[in-house]
């Protein structure tokens, strides 16, 4: 480690992982998730190590991120999964784009004419998360609509897709209650005309626990970063990619007595030594982390002392000889025993993704070998 403080990111085991997941579902194509920043693991690096994974299609959030990719000189296929903003030039990028309203349809139609190129639509039908994605009831006019604009030659339907609301709880009813009404969604489409290229309704956690929920494409997104939100997280055969780790900042003897941070809701019990991290809240580093054993130096487990600060928090190391630059891991693999990002989740009540998203920009993040 030669920062002070760093996100590493090791990129082969994203490409293993990929790799893993398409033997998993040979069969179908796959997806993977790069939105958010690649899970807050570097958008670009993510998405060029899933590609040499095997990943065919690439997954993004909003129409920034699918921009980014194409002038980064990535090529593949790029879904852009929300639907606002204006999106001509993701049009011009040949970007594959959501519509699940008849008026976003008409706003992709729009700027497809102006660019004088063709649109690729994938249309989502709403199956019961209540999100994005048209209703059983309007389901049959967002059809009509693309089909008239298919036919005017501005649009190609590419896709018919939805999503899960709790795949991630096996056996929760409206697991097969969405896939039936996802099924009579593609019955309807098909139908009236539809002739897309993908069916999708899986992500990471149906993929994994459900087979027949995996159609023509699978859309992996915590998983190539060997992160779930299944009870217990990811299977054992995907490996956690990223590590965020520092380097103490400081080391100071105090006596009994002294309070520690903010509130000084933590006070020494007796003469003792403190190292300070210089990751804070404003680092994604939860505030709740106070008091628990999460972080790992010197072979074994500490709790944070006191509050956690917007740039920094403290560690109560006893009588444990410690230095200025002895390294500190928040989260990694659990190769040596330190907390993995489930192990965060779950301790404060969320889940990895939210742990690995929030690490902040100004935390570098480091490759080995430099990003692909």
């Amino acid at each position: 480690m030669d920062m002070d403080r760093e996100a590493f990111i090791d990129l082969d085991a994203i490409t293993a992982n990929v790799a893993a997941l398409c033997e998993l579902v040979r069969g179908s194509q796959v997806l993977a998730a790069v939105k958010a920043d690649g899970y807050g693991h570097g958008m670009v690096p993510a998405a060029r190590a899933a590609l040499a994974g095997g990943a065919g299609w690439l997954g993004v959030a909003d129409l920034d991120e699918a921009v980014a990719l194409r002038r980064a000189g990535i090529t593949a296929p790029v879904l852009c999964m929300m639907t606002f903003g204006d999106p001509a030039e993701a049009v011009r990028h040949d970007i594959d784009l959501a519509a699940g309203s008849v008026e976003y349809l008409a706003r992709v139609e729009a700027a497809a004419v102006r660019a004088g190129v063709r649109a690729r639509l994938h249309l989502k039908a709403d199956t019961g998360l209540s999100r994005g994605g048209a209703t059983p009831a309007d389901w049959p006019g967002v059809l009509a609509a693309a089909l008239d604009a298919q036919a005017r030659g501005s649009v190609r339907v590419t896709g018919v897709w939805s999503h899960f609301a709790c795949a991630d709880l096996p056996g929760h009813p409206s697991i097969a209650a969405q896939l039936a009404v996802f099924a009579d969604a593609v019955a309807v489409a098909e139908k009236a005309g539809v002739t897309p290229e993908v069916r999708h309704i899986a992500n990471t956690a149906a993929a994994l626990t459900v087979p027949e929920s995996r159609y023509d494409l699978v859309r992996f997104g915590g998983a190539i970063y060997g992160l779930s939100t299944l009870p217990g997280g990811a299977p054992s055969w995907l490996r956690p990619v990223m590590t965020l780790r520092a380097r103490l900042a400081m080391v100071k003897r105090v006596p009994a007595g002294t309070g520690v941070s903010y509130g000084h809701r933590y006070v020494t019990s007796r003469e003792t030594t403190l190292g300070l991290v210089p990751l804070g809240y404003a680092d994604g580093v939860p505030r709740g982390a106070a008091g628990l054993p999460l972080v790992s130096a010197r072979g074994r487990r500490w709790p944070v002392a006191g509050t956690v600060c917007m740039d920094q928090f403290v560690i109560d190391f006893g009588d444990q000889p410690v230095a200025v630059g002895d390294e500190v891991v928040l989260f990694g693999p659990g190769d040596d025993g330190e907390p993995t990002a489930q192990e965060w989740g779950e301790v404060l009540g969320t889940i990895s993704y939210d742990i690995a998203t929030g690490i902040g920009a100004r935390v570098p993040r480091s490759y080995p070998g430099g990003a692909h």
